[in-house]
């Protein structure tokens, strides 16, 4: 039978817990490297972040509050974020339509 570990690095952290993915695609790079130091999080590095996020916006129910974060990253630098986040509402286009 697995054991729970007790590893710190496997518990969660407050600055991650109960956060709506839309406030935390909002993180500037340095939030992000500050409240994903030293977790796994880390190893896409802050654009992969930005991607993924934008990927799991564009696969929820829409909102007011997602489509305003995805709005403001519309024009990223990152060209696979931009992408990413334009994929995503165009999701939320097709929604509502």
């Amino acid at each position: 039978m697995p054991r729970e570990s007790k590893g710190r690095d496997f518990l969660p952290r407050s600055t991650l817990m109960d956060q709506p993915l839309e406030k935390l695609f909002l993180w500037s790079e340095n939030e992000w490297k500050k409240n994903t130091q030293e977790t796994s999080l880390q190893r896409p590095g802050y654009s992969g972040w930005l991607r993924n996020i934008a990927v799991a916006l564009g696969n929820a129910e829409s909102t007011e509050g997602i489509l305003s974060a995805l709005k403001s990253r519309a024009n990223e630098k990152s060209t696979m974020v931009k992408e990413h986040v334009l994929w995503a509402l165009e999701q939320h286009k097709e929604e509502r339509n």
